[in-house]
């Protein structure tokens, strides 16, 4: 007997298993697929966020470098303008310190003339007004013209001009009497006679000092060379007499020791 044959299943089953298995497998890379999909477009997601937030940043940054740069070219325009004007302040400066010399120097001029035109001015009122002169001293005034005719005069005498000198002293006196002069000159006058060899005139004048003037600084001195007026008149005697004056009158004075030692010339 024949081997009995086992009884073979619907071919409807198996093709309802093959397509549940299908469908399985379908369904399972299905989720597998929708889960891939998701963990990419979650990362594509993200990848567009930080593309974005890349993007701003970078927007932000090159607003930020505009602004910086905008900013760097105000302040460059702004130096610029201040070299300009520190420039055209130098400029200024320069120029106003030239006015500024020349200003000066105009007025240094104007204060120079000014002076001289006040010298002038002093120098004219001063030869007409009196003078204040201090002479042996004594002070006393004088006016110009006195002056000038005193100067004058004795610029003579210094000259060793006596014979001119002369006249111009006793023109003095007669002119001013009683001018702060009047001792000085006849002392000086005695010194011209003398000098001009006219002796006898020298004893008058000399005389006529030292008994005016007693106290004049010069009165020593006026006897002395009243004795030595004496002594070339040969007047030894008289010489004597004037000399023991002297001493007795100006002991101390330098006058007096020239006196002692013209005594034991005297015989």
């Amino acid at each position: 007997m024949s081997a009995q044959r086992q009884p073979s299943r619907p071919l409807w089953r198996l093709s309802a298993v093959a397509l549940g298995l299908a469908a399985a497998l379908a369904a399972g890379a299905a989720q597998a697929a929708l889960f891939e999909d998701g963990e990419a477009r979650k990362a594509i997601l993200d990848l567009r966020a930080r593309a974005n937030q890349n993007d701003e940043q970078r927007q932000a940054q090159a607003a930020a470098i505009k602004q910086m740069q905008e900013q760097i070219q105000l302040l460059q325009r702004s130096l610029l303008d201040l070299n300009n004007q520190l420039d055209q302040a130098k400029g200024d400066n320069a120029r106003l310190r030239g006015q500024l010399e020349q200003t000066q120097r105009e007025v240094a001029e104007l204060q120079r003339k000014q002076k001289d035109i006040v010298q002038s001015v002093d120098d004219r009122v001063r030869k007409l007004e009196p003078q204040s002169v201090t002479l042996d001293g004594r002070s006393f005034t004088a006016e110009p013209e006195e002056i000038k005719a005193h100067d004058d005069a004795m610029a003579l005498l210094r000259n060793g001009e006596f014979e001119r000198a002369v006249p111009a002293l006793a023109a003095f006196l007669r002119k001013y009497p009683e001018s702060g002069y009047r001792d000085s000159v006849r002392y000086w006058m005695g010194n011209a006679q003398y000098g001009a060899r006219a002796y006898k005139d020298a004893v008058l004048t000399f005389r006529a000092f030292a008994t005016a003037a007693p106290e004049h600084p010069r009165a020593p001195e006026a006897l002395l060379a009243l004795a030595n007026s004496q002594a070339e008149l040969r007047d030894t005697k008289t010489a004597r007499r004037t000399l023991e004056e002297l001493l007795k009158l100006y002991p101390k004075s330098e006058a007096a020791l020239a006196a002692k030692d013209r005594l034991l010339t005297l015989k």
